[in-house]
């Protein structure tokens, strides 16, 4: 289950992580985004403990939006010791999604 966080900063949530985060960047109004949600749930449970999925909504944390150049929703960046090693941007099935993230994993 991806989990929606107050945090101080985003870096801290980044450096507190003790394994991959992936940050799905979206917006309550975009359709697209509704989707990859569920694809994310599906996600989630297969990588079970390898990574953390955290969302954050673009229109409240426009800072952090624009500070990692998100452009289209949604985007995923998976960071990796707080550094962003992969980019996803649209919507992919949970397969290939899986299939993309496994080799930053573990």
């Amino acid at each position: 289950m991806a989990v929606k966080q107050q945090f101080q900063s985003f870096e801290d949530l980044l450096a507190g992580a003790s394994g991959p985060v992936l940050v799905d960047f979206y917006a309550t109004w975009c359709g697209p985004c509704q989707m990859m949600a569920g694809i994310l749930t599906t996600v989630s449970s297969q990588l079970k403990g390898q990574l953390k999925i955290v969302k954050i909504d673009t229109d409240k944390y426009p800072q952090i939006a624009s500070q990692h150049r998100i452009a289209a929703l949604p985007t995923l960046v998976l960071f990796k010791a707080g550094q962003p090693v992969d980019r996803i941007e649209g919507v992919l099935p949970a397969d290939q999604l899986v299939a993309q993230l496994q080799p930053h994993l573990g």
